[in-house]
């Protein structure tokens, strides 16, 4: 069996559901979810048309919500205020509880750094507009997207650093701005740096999170990752902690369900 049963909850804040590694046994992988305690799972997307794709994951599955955004790997077919009013409507439904994945990527530079940082800039106002917390993307561009974070005024809404793999100071930076950070499967990775710096972040500044079908957790590593893979993230936290399993997933489902608000919505 994929993960291990859980007696408390878990929320997999970051899953890229409608990827097609799922096609064949997506329902599959849903129920492999909720026998492994996974009771919430937030899919995102990735452009314009992976967020219709989310949504309607979301509209078919009570467990599943959705965030919607463009990855700055799309930045480049960001078209200012045409798709900007698109996002606007697809970010309205209730069962929508962010804008993301959004950030900068300068490790594969697959978009313009002025593209990346346009549709980075336009997609907080959205969430501004919308009151939605934003999950940021960030790949080797700390000093730009911090500056970002902090002109646009993102804290006002607050959100994420999704896939976090940064150092104790870039932690507290983040922490500091109001946000949190997400962890997953490469905490489980041999000679991780992220063991260090996961002792030390405030409890309630964490989030599990698996990034699935990619970054699958050891022992699995190599094969297709799942949101039921979001348990062993979670126990590798509370070893790296010294606590016991149950208080980490007592403590990131609440931080995950003050965040996007999963109460209110429920």
């Amino acid at each position: 069996m994929l993960g291990s049963t859980s007696c408390s909850p878990m929320i997999d804040t970051h899953a890229h559901l409608d990827s097609p590694d799922y096609d064949a046994d997506r329902e599959a992988v849903i129920e492999r979810a909720h026998a492994a305690g996974v009771h919430t799972i937030i899919a995102i997307a990735t452009d314009l048309e992976s967020s219709d794709r989310v949504l309607a994951l979301a509209d078919s599955h009570p467990s599943v919500y959705a965030a919607v955004g463009v990855h700055p790997h799309e930045a480049k077919a960001w078209e200012g205020a045409t798709s900007a009013a698109r996002l606007r409507e697809l970010a309205k439904p209730p069962k929508v509880v962010a804008i993301g994945e959004i950030g900068l990527d300068y490790f594969r530079d697959h978009s313009p750094r002025a593209a990346q940082e346009r549709a980075f800039r336009d997609q907080v106002q959205i969430a501004r507009e919308l009151e939605l917390p934003i999950i940021i993307h960030n790949r080797e561009a700390w000093e730009d997207i911090l500056h970002l974070v902090e002109e646009t005024d993102a804290a006002q809404v607050g959100g994420v650093f999704h896939c976090f793999a940064g150092s104790p100071e870039d932690a507290r930076r983040i922490i500091d701005l109001g946000f949190h950070i997400s962890v997953n499967g490469i905490l489980t990775y041999k000679n991780a740096g992220m063991a260090a710096v996961v002792q030390h972040v405030p409890a309630d500044s964490i989030l599990l999170e698996t990034d699935c079908p990619y970054l699958t957790p050891h022992p699995y590593r190599g094969r297709r990752n799942e949101p039921a893979h979001v348990s062993i993230v979670a126990g590798r936290l509370a070893e790296l902690r010294g606590v016991d399993p149950t208080q980490i997933e007592r403590e990131t489902d609440a931080n995950a369900t003050s965040l996007f608000g999963l109460a209110v919505r429920a």
